[in-house]
């Protein structure tokens, strides 16, 4: 198995005016800091190779580049390692709730665009924390739910990330692997415009259909 099919599994790759871009939400740079873990997982560092190796003229990150909600200097040191091995893509970052000051490090590099969201050839793409911009879009694509559903087999639970569509709007699994994700009927309650939704359809990141369910 690839070293990098999780991270294969838990973006988008598509065709857009920019190009082939990557779409990847929620990687939460950093996470090692906010958990008390004293290892050095690489996770930075093992998520650039793969933007890299996957020829992808663009990048959009769905907000939550990184996880601390303040900018310490090893996070700086982390976040500095990460676009710097990306010189050569370019970034559109949609700002997230974790994302204050992510700027001090962004406007190092002119590659780099921080928005608070996107419309690019009609399809929007944004965090989802805030209310939904007033414009027209005929499609959007959010993070922020961290979506994951628990499959049941043979008397055995297992919790796995899912893609979740709630009509125009599609919601990505964080691209983190070492976070698990929320239970998705919680998570959804956390995106403004979509608390309201009375049903949603899951995908597991390979693709498979898992049906509707009923909020």
């Amino acid at each position: 198995m690839s070293p990098f099919s999780d991270f294969e599994s838990l973006s988008l790759l598509l065709d857009t005016s920019l190009g082939r871009t990557l779409l990847i939400a929620d990687p939460h740079i950093g996470f090692e800091l906010s958990r008390g873990l004293r290892i050095k997982t690489g996770f930075e560092e093992s998520l650039a190779r793969f933007i890299v190796e996957s020829g992808a003229d663009a990048l959009i990150i769905l907000g939550d580049v990184k996880e601390p909600l303040g900018l310490s200097f090893r996070l700086k040191e982390m976040l500095l390692r990460f676009f710097s091995a990306l010189k050569d893509v370019r970034i559109i970052v949609t700002k997230g709730n974790h994302d204050g000051r992510i700027e001090e490090v962004t406007g190092k590099f002119p590659n780099v665009e921080v928005r608070e969201h996107l419309l690019l050839d009609g399809k929007l793409f944004l965090h989802g924390h805030t209310r939904l911009p007033k414009i027209e879009f005929e499609e959007a694509f959010l993070g922020h739910a961290h979506p994951a559903y628990t499959l049941e087999s043979g008397g055995v639970a297992r919790k796995v990330k899912v893609f979740a569509r709630v009509n125009e709007f599609l919601v990505l699994p964080t691209v983190n692997p070492y976070i698990e994700g929320f239970d998705v009927r919680e998570g959804i309650k956390l995106v403004p415009f979509l608390r309201k939704a009375r049903e949603i359809e899951l995908f597991l990141p390979e693709g498979l259909y898992l049906g509707r369910l009923e909020l």
